[in-house]
């Protein structure tokens, strides 16, 4: 009888030979051991994240007001900055960092941004994402006292809303409503995008944050307040008035809209300036308290001159 066909054990699979060149910089091992050592990297940061969100944890709980600090936030990264060297692109280490900002937010409650979306691209809505992190949640509005509403009445931490500028209509001018000093008081208190070198695709748009909360110092700032004025004071008288207040302006908008018994100036300035600033009762030329709108800190620049 004859013996059954014998099945053979196919041949193990010789090992992929690597066929890569040699390391250049004469690492001992090649490629298996630069990727080796990566690993052992990735391993350490891991292990730093997890480190750090712990301590975050006990940030949560030790009684400070918010979790929010966009002042802390452009410190922190402008220090790394400044530390930062090497092939890794600084955007890069900005962007990594603002993931990781937003996650920390994250694990101290909800976060949500209402966002002023009049751009046809959506920019307004990308800047937010850029800024925000790629998971925070994102609620799209159409006019600017929706975002407020939503920030005021508590279902968005915080607004994003076009920059300010001398042509929008009354109903677009948004900043005019924070001069009441309602209750509860909102601030702008940050401006996007803060890496302003602009990568090809990425949103262009100019536009502010708002939020309930007071501004925070960046150590590096620019402040805004508004100022209620007569409807024949010029710019020039205004300009004048600033500077000797101890205020020069970098930029003014000055609003005299049909029908309004005043006109209104959003005053952007260096600095951080407070409330209780004793430069804000030294402007002559207004007829009330100038109230301070917020502040910023100001955006990096990729180190252009």
């Amino acid at each position: 009888m004859p013996s059954p066909a014998r099945i053979d054990t196919p041949p193990a699979p010789a090992p992929e030979a690597d066929d890569s060149p040699p390391a250049q910089d004469g690492w001992p091992g090649g490629l298996p051991a630069l990727r080796a050592e990566l690993d052992r990297i990735d391993d350490r940061l891991h292990a730093l994240l997890k480190q750090r969100a712990r301590v975050v944890e006990h940030v949560a709980t030790s009684g400070k007001p918010g979790a929010f600090r966009p002042g802390r936030e452009a410190s922190i990264v402008r220090r790394l900055l400044r530390r930062h060297d090497g092939a890794l692109p600084p955007q890069a280490l900005v962007r990594i960092w603002r993931e990781l900002l937003a996650g920390t937010i994250a694990m101290q409650g909800p976060f949500i941004v209402a966002v002023c979306e009049v751009d046809a691209g959506a920019g307004f809505t990308q800047a937010a994402r850029e800024h925000f992190g790629a998971l925070t949640p994102l609620h799209v509005h159409r006019s600017p006292a929706q975002v407020m509403a939503a920030v005021s009445g508590g279902s968005a931490a915080v607004g994003v809303l076009p920059y300010p500028t001398e042509t929008e209509t009354p109903r677009d001018a948004w900043w005019t409503a924070l001069l009441h000093n309602d209750e509860p008081r909102i601030h702008v208190v940050a401006r996007l995008p803060f890496w302003t070198p602009r990568a090809e695709g990425a949103p262009n748009v100019q536009s502010l944050v708002i939020a309930v909360i007071a501004p925070d110092p960046s150590g590096r700032d620019r402040s805004l307040f508004g100022l209620e004025l007569d409807r024949d004071v010029s710019r020039a008288r205004l300009t004048q008035a600033l500077i000797a207040a101890g205020l020069p302006p970098s930029s003014v908008i000055l609003r005299r809209d049909d029908g309004a018994p005043v006109a209104h100036a959003l005053v952007e300035v260096d600095g951080y300036v407070a409330d209780d600033d004793p430069r804000l009762a030294r402007i002559s030329a207004v007829l009330h308290q100038p109230i301070v709108v917020g502040a910023y800190a100001v955006p990096e620049d990729g180190g252009a001159t």
